[in-house]
């Protein structure tokens, strides 16, 4: 049986496949579009990660595919209506990245509260903003809203209250009277309300048309003055012109974004330029450790769906 890999993966996870499996790992084929469809044309497996588009005419492309593994846990690059009416497995690695996201979803909480961070080259050519910097506040008492309250919504939450954060959240599947709430120590509300008392706000959402531009500038016009937006699930939610706008206006003191409507972010995007502005290429979920989870989980869940046998899976471990 044969894997193609289109994206980078663990190379200790992609040696343990080729004990079992023919494996082509191609990390370049997610920018030659041409090239992987023409790859799983005989590919029973195909890993990715969320560049990589997994949809119709790529799986008209692959007769023979019968297990698709994500690197990572967003599934929106993925036709899951097609994979299910093939019988295709699709295999996410659900929660292997929860920690690095909830650590950069805190560490940017921090730098942004703080805003002393953002003046290294006035500081290196000789100027003293120690005035200027003065201002920034602790993380200790502020508000933290969690919108999306899954594995790494708690996790962030957690993390939050061990800095004496208050922690309030929201999430269309978690009725207030849900023990999840109260087990976890947050103040369930609805997202309005959430936005007009959290001090900082971070999403963690699936991107679906009832979430596409959920953010979109009546709803930042509702953040409090002050706030901070980071968005590490997926860039769609928000929308980029309006968060450049509000960020120009000071109406916020900061926000970082991990993701975007389009990836790479094109030039001339309204974001360039905008103050108070922390950008990253969707790495909040890569770390070190948190790609050997990732690679691991995903080589055990597409051995199983291909080998049909639970056992197979230890022999995926590097």
């Amino acid at each position: 049986m044969r894997i193609v890999i289109s994206e980078f993966m663990d190379m200790p996870a992609v040696e343990a496949l080729r004990q079992r499996f023919d494996v082509r790992y191609a990390p370049e084929l997610v920018d030659q579009r041409d090239a992987l469809l023409q790859a799983v044309g005989d590919a029973d497996g195909l890993i990715v990660r969320n560049r990589s588009k997994v949809d119709a005419a790529l799986l008209g492309a692959a007769p023979r595919l019968r297990a698709v593994g994500r690197l990572g846990v967003g599934l929106d690059n993925i036709d899951l209506d097609g994979c299910a009416a093939r019988g295709i497995a699709v295999v996410p690695a659900t929660g292997a990245n929860a920690r690095a996201v909830a650590e950069y979803v805190i560490g940017t909480t921090l730098a942004l509260l703080r805003g002393a961070y953002f003046s290294s080259a006035a500081v290196a050519a000789g100027e003293w903003p120690r005035t200027a910097l003065s201002q920034g506040l602790e993380a200790q008492g502020r508000t933290l809203g969690i919108v999306g309250f899954g594995g790494i919504g708690r996790l962030t939450a957690r993390l939050a209250r061990g800095l004496d954060m208050r922690v309030i959240g929201c999430d269309a599947a978690l009725p207030p009277g849900n023990p999840v709430w109260k087990e976890a120590g947050v103040a369930a509300m609805p997202l309005d309300e959430l936005l007009a008392q959290a001090d900082a706000v971070t999403l963690h959402l699936p991107l679906t048309p009832d979430t596409r531009h959920l953010l979109d500038a009546g709803r930042i016009a509702r953040l409090r003055r002050g706030a901070v937006l980071i968005n590490t699930s997926r860039g769609g939610i928000v929308d980029e012109a309006a968060l450049a706008r509000a960020l120009r206006a000071g109406l916020l003191r900061g926000a970082a974004l991990d993701v975007f409507g389009e990836e790479p972010l094109p030039a001339g995007s309204p974001l360039a330029g905008a103050p108070n502005l922390i950008l990253t290429p969707h790495i909040a979920g890569l770390t070190q450790e948190a790609n050997t989870r990732v690679s691991d989980m995903v080589a055990a869940g597409v051995t199983i769906a291909l080998t049909g046998g639970a056992a197979a899976a230890a022999d995926t471990a590097p």
